[in-house]
């Protein structure tokens, strides 16, 4: 019997194979002959072992979690999918060539999760240089935004992702120069100096990231207690205060000996994301494209436009938050009470008015923050379109009837067509 069959023949590495793929697509790699069939699931522990007797050298298993995972096929549209998948882990893939420098980032991408109320977080060897970061679907609220969390694969997993990335770059950057220097990096990287800068600074980005493959549906992951064909090496979960202190002997077959959970369910506090899913989805829409508006389709008024001639959409949201979405609408209104030629002051008076009309007032100095931020702005953005997803729809305000495209443009067309009434 080969090193491989018998480690897939011990009773513990199948149970907790089979405990990670439950409800979860899976493909089974054959070695250098590739991928088997598409979709697959495993039902039963002696699938494992039955599977290493035919060739099998390691399991991979979906992030998203399905009714039916054998129903999947190629082709199959996002609202296909959608009515299939019943939920999805949260897995970010830390990706290196150099297990030191995937350490130091898991490290503080943990520190960083912990900072927005996750508790719940397992960690793993890729079995190859790279670490995966888990938060399973318990720990999520089963609304965001108004929508079915369920039903929001991948934006939620890549607006945390981006997310993170912006916490923890500074930090990033300090603890890779402290274990190397920039030629040292450049050198085992085999590259420019100039080809890790951003702005004459280190971008860590360049050396260890997130990913984003993996944030992508039906992609996925090396089921923890699989091999790795390359490096021979399983990918071994690792206690999420140990991450700096792994060995890559700990990952070796003859080293495997007490099993540890990657993705504990059981020990998910419900709603315990909620808080980093806003955070990031509230960071996605402040780091959104900026357009401009052009000048000679609408200038800003010299004469602030009353509310009556505004769209319902953001006389709704004007009457207070009474969900999530306090930060959203901020951003929204301010964008758009500039292009009705509003104040910066009156802005503000208004802003601070409207916060307590909301679920549960903002600190006051984040609303002035905003405004003082936008009037130090040289081009002043549009607010979000009608039709993006993650703004009005999501906060439970729409228009009946309107064919705007924007609520600026919104408010153009009605003073245009309220100018030929009087002018006929």
């Amino acid at each position: 019997m080969s090193e491989i069959i018998k480690f897939y023949s011990r009773k513990d590495i199948q149970i907790e194979i089979l405990r990670l793929c439950s409800n979860k697509e899976i493909a089974v790699k054959f070695g250098d002959k590739g991928f088997g069939k598409r979709p697959d699931i495993l039902q039963f522990e002696s699938d494992v072992k039955e599977l290493a007797k035919q060739g099998a050298t390691s399991f991979h298993c979906s992030e998203e979690l399905w009714k039916d995972p054998l129903q999947l096929k190629p082709g199959m549209t996002r609202g296909q999918m959608d009515t299939l998948r019943t939920g999805f882990d949260l897995i970010l893939d830390v990706d290196c060539k150099f297990i030191d420098y995937s350490k130091i980032a898991a490290n503080i991408i943990i520190e960083a999760l912990k900072f927005n109320g996750i508790r719940n977080i397992s960690c793993k060897f890729s079995g190859g240089s790279g670490v995966h970061i888990a938060i399973p679907f318990e720990s999520f609220p089963q609304i965001v935004n108004n929508i079915d969390t369920r039903l929001q694969f991948p934006e939620i997993p890549k607006a945390v992702a981006n997310y993170i990335k912006s916490l923890i770059k500074p930090h990033l950057t300090k603890e890779i120069l402290n274990l190397s220097s920039l030629d040292e990096i450049a050198s085992s990287l085999n590259k420019q100096k100039k080809d890790l800068l951003e702005n004459k600074e280190l971008n860590p980005f360049k050396i260890v990231d997130i990913d984003p493959q993996l944030i992508s549906s039906r992609h996925l992951f090396r089921c923890a207690y699989s091999l790795n064909e390359k490096t021979n090496l399983v990918s071994v979960p690792i206690s999420t205060e140990k991450v700096k202190n792994f060995k890559i002997s700990q990952a070796k077959i003859s080293n495997i000996d007490k099993i540890t959970q990657f993705i504990k369910r059981e020990d998910s506090q419900p709603e315990e994301a909620k808080q980093l899913f806003i955070q990031a989805l509230d960071f996605e829409l402040r780091t959104q494209p900026k357009v401009e508006i052009k000048k000679r389709n609408y200038e800003i008024p010299k004469i602030a436009i009353q509310e009556k001639f505004f769209p319902q959409c953001i006389n709704s949201l004007l009457k207070g938050v009474k969900d999530d979405g306090r930060k959203r609408t901020v951003f929204i209104l301010t964008n758009f009470l500039q292009h009705m030629g509003w104040s910066y002051e009156d802005i503000q008076k208004a802003l601070l008015e409207w916060n307590k009309k909301n679920y549960a007032p903002l600190k006051d100095g984040y609303i002035i923050s905003q405004i003082q931020w936008a009037k130090r702005q040289q081009k002043k953005i549009l607010p979000p379109n009608c039709d993006h997803e993650a703004y009005y729809k999501t906060l439970g305000v729409h228009c009946l009837n309107c064919k705007a495209k924007n609520p600026v443009n919104y408010v153009k067309i009605r003073l245009e067509n309220e100018g030929k009434k009087n002018r006929g």
